[in-house]
């Protein structure tokens, strides 16, 4: 993950956000589908990588923003 890329993950039954580099989650959420939502809207607003990681703390999904900045060539 680049600095700043914003990491998604599960800790302590919880769902929690990240910036790379931090040492604390930024926000904390009961569910998946809350924190991805968190993470998207952060990750979006400072132009980085979004990294959702499943609960067992495999990578589930990368997400950049802005989408023009993404390296690869495939839509999805």
């Amino acid at each position: 993950m680049a600095k700043g890329d914003i990491d998604t993950y599960h800790e302590d039954g919880q769902w929690k956000n990240r910036p790379e580099g931090n040492q604390r989650a930024s926000t904390v959420h009961d569910t998946k589908s809350e924190a991805e939502a968190a993470g998207r809207e952060t990750a979006a607003e400072r132009g980085v990588e979004h990294v959702i990681k499943k609960q067992d703390g495999t990578i589930g999904a990368k997400n950049t923003y802005p989408r023009s900045r993404d390296p690869r060539d495939i839509k999805g």
